[in-house]
Formats: C-alpha cells, structure tokens, sequence
C-alpha cells in the first residue's frame, strides 16, 4: 500500500514522516522518530502503556492512526525535560520510589501531566481518578500517588 506523507509537532519540533495508512502512531514514534518512552503492551488502549499526550490530551498511542495526527502537536516523555533538567514530575517518581520496573511510568507521568496542565492543586481523589486509567503491576500505586502530589506542589510554588 502507497504511504502517506504526515507533518505534525512533536516535543516542540516540526516532523514529517512518510507512513503507512494503516500505521499506528506507537509504531511510527518507536520505530521511524525512535522515541522508545511509549511502550507496546496490550496494543488495545487499555493499560496506558503507550500513552502520550496530543494536543493537551493524554491518549493512547496505540489506537491513534499516524495519518490522524496531521498538523497536531505531540508530546511524549522525551519531550518533558528542558535542557538537561528533568520535569518536575520526573523528579518527583524518582524521589518518591514510584518507578520499579519502570514499564508503566511514561505513560503515568504522561497523564499525571495532562491532569497537572488543567488542575494545579488536584485532591489525592482526582489524581486517583486520573491514573486510574493507566495500568502499573509493580508499585501499588501509593508511591505514584505521593509523587504526582508532590510534583503539583513543586510545580505551584515555581
């Protein structure tokens, strides 16, 4: 099948990428642009594995069809760090013990940001409610909790 030509932002950059119609975003981010943050675990939306965040909303990469994404902005966890510095959520999850295996954090912290972009002192509930969509088997979740509460005050007192 003919491929297509899609141009869409991702982390601040302009990219054009020639993709399959059938392609999958997940596919073109870890296999074209080489941005390995989003995982392949279920391929069916349901564990967050591959979440990223497209224009302001976390959604699952895995259900998204590359040719969608034209002239829409992107960011993955690649993205989140500014010159060297790790996003205040990064540093939270590490501070706060919330990665083990570490299978599931981009996408936790992907949508932790999303929810942190639109609601900057979020209750424990709504940060439960949130995450909630997004599968972790290691951690029980209490340290990812603590440390998406920890980044929203970082992130408020700057």
């Amino acid at each position: 099948m003919k491929e297509v030509e899609v141009t869409f932002t991702i982390n601040g950059e302009k990219v054009s990428a020639d993709v399959k119609p059938y392609e999958t975003l997940l596919e073109t981010l870890r296999e074209r642009l080489y941005l390995t943050g989003a995982k392949e675990a279920c391929s069916l939306g349901s564990c967050g594995a591959c979440t990223i965040i497209l224009d302001g909303i976390p959604v699952r990469s895995c259900l998204i069809l590359t040719p969608e994404v034209e002239g829409k902005n992107i960011t993955t966890v690649e993205g989140l760090g500014k010159d060297g510095t790790l996003h205040p959520l990064q540093e939270a999850f590490m501070e706060k013990g919330a990665v083990q295996c570490g299978f599931c954090t981009s996408g936790m912290i992907l949508t932790a940001k999303a929810l942190l972009d639109r609601q900057k002192k979020p209750s424990k509930n709504q940060i439960i409610r949130t995450i909630s969509s997004n599968i972790c088997r290691c951690t029980g979740y209490k340290k990812i909790i603590e440390a998406v509460m920890s980044a929203a005050e970082k992130m408020r007192a700057t």
